[in-house]
């Protein structure tokens, strides 16, 4: 019996990657004045990974990795006027309008008349909660969790939390890397949303996917009927393998 239901966000219900890829493409332009432009993406990349574990996820660490980007390919050189270019596209990002996947809010609403549903995302606090709220899907939730990261002990720190055994719990989101491959180390269902962009930190070996508790649905509005077999699939036991009673039920705040 699936008894909570962790949703992301970015790319899962809502648009992100594109406005990335734009401003990075912004970015590109920028330094071409500089240095050659197929230069530019590589640099970016690297200097994004490296500084994820000072700066996090979200658009504030992507601004800080561009302006460093652009000082270390130009040797200091990036007049102050586009440095502060690279501030005004940030501020244009976190300003930028919600824009939900198609079926995104149909999905959403039908899931929570079955399931209780937490939204589990990363990025920035402040970010993250300014997009919920003007994507109209807060009333959905039991309980939000904004995380730095990912990993298998956040997961089960969260189950903990709402009082639910890994076999009752299904993670769904399109990052393989985020919200499949911990959650799977974790002993719960993971259910990849595949996004039609892919930052390129995300990607993973598919023979790391060689899980039973690993499924792929095209679309979000295919989730409730997955979630319907998985709970039929089995009898509704506790963490303890006895046979689970209201009590068992996950709390209803984050």
């Amino acid at each position: 019996m699936i008894e909570l239901v962790a949703l992301d966000a970015d790319d899962t219900l809502w648009h992100n990657e594109p406005l990335f890829r734009t401003t990075q493409e912004q970015f590109r332009d920028l330094l071409s004045r500089y240095v050659e432009p197929g230069l530019v993406e590589e640099r970016l990349n690297e200097t994004e990974r490296r500084n994820l574990e000072h700066f996090g996820y979200g658009v504030k660490g992507f601004v800080l990795s561009m302006i460093e980007t652009g000082l270390d390919l130009t040797d200091g050189r990036i007049e102050g006027a586009d440095v502060r270019t690279i501030i005004e596209w940030g501020r244009d990002m976190l300003r930028s309008p919600v824009e939900l996947l198609d079926g995104a809010r149909e999905a959403v609403e039908e899931l929570a008349a079955s399931f209780p549903l937490i939204l589990l995302t990363k990025g920035d606090l402040f970010h993250q909660e300014s997009k919920l709220a003007r994507s109209g899907l807060g009333q959905y939730f039991v309980g939000v969790e904004i995380v730095s990261e990912k990993d298998a002990e956040l997961y089960r720190s969260v189950m903990r939390r709402y009082r639910v055994a890994p076999e009752r719990f299904v993670m769904v989101g399109n990052s393989l890397r985020s919200d499949i491959l911990p959650v799977l180390e974790a002993g719960a269902h993971a259910v990849h949303v595949p996004y039609a962009v892919t930052w390129v930190h995300e990607q993973v070996p598919p023979e790391a996917l060689q899980d039973a508790h690993y499924h792929e649905i095209l679309e979000l509005k295919d989730l409730a009927a997955l979630l319907r077999r998985l709970s039929a699939s089995g009898p509704r036991t506790s963490a303890s393998g006895n046979e689970a009673s209201d009590a068992d039920r996950p709390a209803t705040s984050s």
